[in-house]
């Protein structure tokens, strides 16, 4: 695996972004300092040919004029959280409703996805550093995370890590939307998906979970076989008529590190494998993906042109007691891995 790094561009605030681009055989992963983000993954498809499959844009000022979260760090705790009143131990703690003003999303107004990381290059990969003070977006205690992205032999590694000095929430993923056919190929309803995972947590009217857990048996939402995207994503059920798709969380089967998902493309012959130890994933089919700025080499991106596979804890767990908890507690580590092969 090599690294290098580029100058990639200045934030609106005038801070400088650089671009570390990691690389092993045909294989290479760019990552900017500013919220992590996963800006260019190339793999070649069934003859051998580059293939870049992650939406993506040119410059930082692209990045700053999208709320789409775009290949982005999640964090302090990913998804939504219904309200803005949460107890994490003995305190009543008051988070954004950033989303729609009903919920909390991803880490509130500027969550991880806007910050600007710190960089450095070890023995592991590309590690990115990020200290969250307290009271940052509402969350009590100082956090330090880390974020190490390592690729060889077709695999790309995002190993995660945070401590606190107080009680906290911490449920830290990545938001990077896939497109097997190629970032700028369009809609992805003819590309396949397969979750290994019986069961789901139901939404709400807010569109965040509401502590029950039922059988994905018998609906639109059991991919435990692969499907295509389009085959089940406008299924007139009424969990897929709420979020206008596929924008669910999933509790995988299995414990530790195992697979939770596969994706393929029949027009590149590329699959995907998802290994994660984390309890859950999302998946969501790009539903709201709109009114943004032109993407790599002068593409256009639209609704339903990529798809996230955003491994975490359920979401909403913190006000949902029989959910695995993201709680962080003081003096513990956080630590959890998810793997994307190729």
């Amino acid at each position: 695996m090599r690294i290098t790094s580029d100058f990639f561009g200045t934030t609106s605030g005038r801070q400088a972004i650089t671009k570390f681009t990691l690389t092993d055989g045909a294989y290479s992963v760019s990552v900017l300092t500013f919220g992590g983000i996963i800006q260019s993954l190339i793999v070649p498809d069934r003859d051998g040919n580059p293939v870049d499959v992650v939406l993506g844009f040119d410059d930082v000022r692209s990045y700053e004029g999208q709320s789409c979260y775009i290949g982005a760090l999640l964090g302090r705790c990913a998804n939504r959280i219904a309200g803005s009143d949460v107890i994490i131990g003995n305190y009543a703690v008051h988070l954004a409703c950033n989303d729609n003003g009903i919920c909390h999303l991803h880490g509130g107004k500027i969550g991880f996805d806007r910050r600007i990381w710190t960089p450095a290059i070890t023995d592991r990969g590309l590690e990115l550093s990020y200290c969250s003070p307290d009271g940052e977006e509402g969350y009590p205690g100082t956090m330090h995370a880390t974020v190490t992205y390592r690729l060889e032999n077709g695999k790309l590694s995002l190993i995660y890590h945070a401590v606190c000095d107080s009680d906290t929430l911490c449920n830290l993923s990545n938001h990077t939307y896939f497109n097997l056919s190629g970032h700028a190929s369009g809609t992805i309803g003819e590309q396949y998906i397969q979750i290994l995972a019986d069961a789901y947590t139901p939404l709400a009217w807010n569109n965040a979970p509401d502590g029950h857990i039922a059988p994905v048996a018998g609906t639109p939402l059991d991919l435990r076989d692969m499907h295509r995207f389009m085959e089940g994503w406008d299924m007139p059920f009424d969990q897929i008529t709420l979020a206008r798709g596929y924008d669910h969380n999933y509790l995988c089967n299995g414990t530790g590190l195992r697979t939770a998902a596969y994706a393929y493309s029949k027009q590149t012959g590329i699959r995907m494998e998802v290994q994660t130890d984390m309890p859950g994933l999302q998946l969501y089919s790009g539903n709201y993906l709109k009114n943004l700025p032109i993407g790599k080499q002068g593409a256009q991106y639209g609704i339903r042109n990529g798809f996230c596979i955003e491994t975490q804890y359920p979401p909403n767990a913190v006000n949902c007691p029989t959910f695995p908890q993201p709680i962080l507690r003081a003096g513990e580590e956080y630590v959890h891995t998810t793997v994307y092969m190729f």
